[in-house]
């Protein structure tokens, strides 16, 4: 299926504009953790670009028109949101779509997650969804996006492929998004003293107006004042010419900072994120206790040391995009001056804390086995991998015929149970007529017998039935798994929280293959990332009974399947398939990680919503 709906970018100065003299629908967007350009709301969008005509270069503050997105403000000249309480930064951008597609007429397509609450789809999707319901598609197959999903226009429902959990999702009526004509001019720079158009009287804005005037009144003055002094000199060897070096200031002076008074008058120093100053501005030795992110490493001696001399109080903002590699980012010195250093609080810029992910080293003698677990691995093989079921008597099995179908919809065809099954004409089987009607043993919910075996034979086909209104399982559930082994021991360190007691230690280890006819693209090449991938967890009485539930998903091929990567979007790939692990050993700043207090019970109600329990599972 072809992808339609795609937006137009063209960059200029950081911002995209449509070509000249055509209508388009702005939207912008921002870039999570998933590399997913998400939508911002039609109203967000709205107010966007009402600052961006007043001033291109200038801050948008969400929170005066979304109260969810009060920590966030837009840098326009750098195009990041900026999260004022973390100091996390992400790229935003503004999109073009054509004035008839959903965004154009306010229509959103959302689907529903696990707390109930309704999530908006990407704009590229939203529109592939509104144009095949436009054209009265009875369904829509997501996998020309890198999504394994099928959407069901008759019952407003999502399906996932692979693991065929249903969601449902709906279609409403929103504000319309701005519609643009045409460029529009290049914005100009902050003329000092001044500010573009009425100022807003909330906190926030006050804050942004007052930094702004400032740092170019300063940056002014110094430019005055400045004597002419001859060309800085060349950058010592490992720094790339042109790197920015920050500035001595008040806020990042390091150990002169809390030093004594001098008596002799201070030049005054621009708050972060002012542009370098000019070439006729002096350029000396660099400052005791200046802080360059960019020297090389015996130069960086002075402002580690100038950073554990902070005393406590200061606060110290993580800033999650320094990595070594480049300057400073102008957005975040400059945001992170607007809301701190103008409210006259000291400010220490560190890096992120890095995740623990591994222990210490182990020495082969003191890895021990599992108490109560028999051996140490476990491998599966393709001598697993191949089952076949007839539909018909699957569905048989577990169904008992009703003779007087009540009043309502099934739920699988949203056809009422008293006609014929929504599959007439589709799917045809011998002895499976479209107005047959049966009753799940177990859980007692009504579908067209047709139905269920056009589910069955669209999921994996182990034998095995998941009920699609309450995910009962009937028979042993399967899942597709390619080949691989799993490892389990018992190491002598303790995870956060569970001081007391050892860890257990599961390796999994899966390589690249081919894909076999269970999975999404029989006969292709699949990718196997990031293996052999570490997991732990405590080893106490629910961690053991983690362990032996984890060995029994493992044996039936439910731990990983082959899809699309949340994370990084490549497809036909092995990923995790909804039976959540602990990757991180000795911090949880991914939130894979320990303390959790939640995560045994979690898993394993993930692992009975799969069908493994502790009666049938063997170690």
């Amino acid at each position: 299926m072809s992808r339609p709906g795609q937006g137009v970018m063209v960059p200029v100065n950081g911002l995209g504009f449509p070509p000249q003299n055509v209508a388009r629908v702005v939207v912008w967007e921002w870039l999570n953790e998933h590399s997913r350009w998400r939508p911002y709301t039609a109203t967000v969008c709205h107010h966007i670009e009402n600052v961006l005509k007043e001033d291109a270069r200038g801050s948008v503050v969400l929170g005066q028109v979304d109260t969810q997105l009060v920590p966030y403000i837009i840098d326009l000249q750098s195009m990041h949101q900026f999260r004022q309480d973390t100091g996390t930064m992400r790229p935003v951008r503004r999109n073009f779509y054509d004035p008839s597609s959903a965004p154009g007429k306010g229509i959103v397509w959302e689907w529903e997650n696990d707390g109930g609450a309704w999530t908006a789809y990407d704009m590229d999707i939203c529109i592939t969804i509104q144009n095949a319901y436009e054209k009265q598609h009875p369904w829509l197959d997501l996998s020309s996006l890198g999504f394994c999903y099928l959407i069901y226009f008759n019952s407003m429902s999502q399906m996932n492929r692979q693991t065929r959990r249903r969601r449902r999702l709906r279609r409403r009526l929103d504000l319309a998004y701005p519609l643009t004509v045409g460029s529009i001019p290049k914005s100009q720079s902050w003329p000092v003293g001044a500010s573009s158009g009425q100022p807003c009287s909330c906190q926030q804005c006050l804050l942004v107006n007052s930094t702004r005037a400032a740092s170019n009144a300063i940056l002014a003055s110094q430019r005055r004042k400045a004597p002419p002094a001859a060309p800085p000199p060349p950058p010592p060897p490992g720094v790339p010419p042109g790197a920015l070096a920050v500035r001595p200031s008040a806020t990042f002076a390091g150990a002169a900072l809390w030093a004594a008074p001098t008596t002799g008058p201070t030049e005054p120093a621009p708050p972060p994120g002012v542009p370098p100053r000019s070439p006729s501005a002096p350029s000396g030795a660099p400052t005791p206790g200046q802080n360059n992110l960019n020297r090389p490493g015996p130069q960086r001696t002075t402002s580690v040391s100038a950073r554990a001399s902070i005393p406590p109080g200061v606060p110290a903002l993580p800033v999650k995009n320094l990595n070594g590699t480049g300057p400073v980012h102008p957005a975040l010195a400059g945001m992170t001056g607007i809301l701190l250093c103008a409210a006259g609080l000291p400010v220490c810029l560190t890096r992120a804390p890095k995740p623990i992910l591994h222990p210490p080293p182990v020495n082969k003698s003191d890895v021990r086995p599992v108490p109560g677990v028999s051996g140490v691995c476990r491998k599966t093989k393709k001598k697993h991998l191949k089952k076949s079921k007839n539909p018909e008597d699957v569905v048989r099995r577990y169904m008992q015929k009703v003779k007087n179908p009540p009043d309502e919809d099934c739920t699988i065809c949203m056809e009422r149970l008293v006609t014929a099954s929504g599959y007439e004409g589709v799917l045809r089987h011998k002895g499976v007529r479209p107005e047959l009607v049966g009753r799940l043993g177990r859980c007692g919910h009504v579908y067209h017998l047709l139905c269920l075996v056009a589910m069955y034979s669209n999921g994996n086909k182990d034998g095995s039935l998941q009920c699609p209104t309450c995910k009962a399982i009937y028979g042993e559930k399967t899942g597709t798994q390619p080949p691989g082994k799993m490892e389990f021991h018992l190491i002598p360190h303790s995870l956060p929280g569970f001081a007391d007691t050892q860890t257990i230690r599961i390796v999994y280890d899966i390589p690249t293959g081919i894909q076999g006819p269970e999975h999404p693209n029989p006969g292709k090449k699949f990718t196997a990332r990031g293996f052999p991938r570490h997991c732990y967890l405590p080893n106490n009485e629910k961690g053991r009974k983690v362990l032996r539930l984890l060995i029994t998903a493992w044996e039936r091929r439910l731990i990983f399947t082959i899809g699309t990567s949340n994370t990084t979007g490549e497809s036909d790939t092995v990923v995790w398939n909804e039976i959540h692990h602990k990757t991180e050993f000795g911090s949880n700043l991914t939130g894979h990680g320990y303390p959790d207090a939640s995560y045994l019970d979690n898993v394993l109600a993930e692992l009975t919503a799969q069908g493994v329990s502790e009666a049938p599972a063997k170690a």
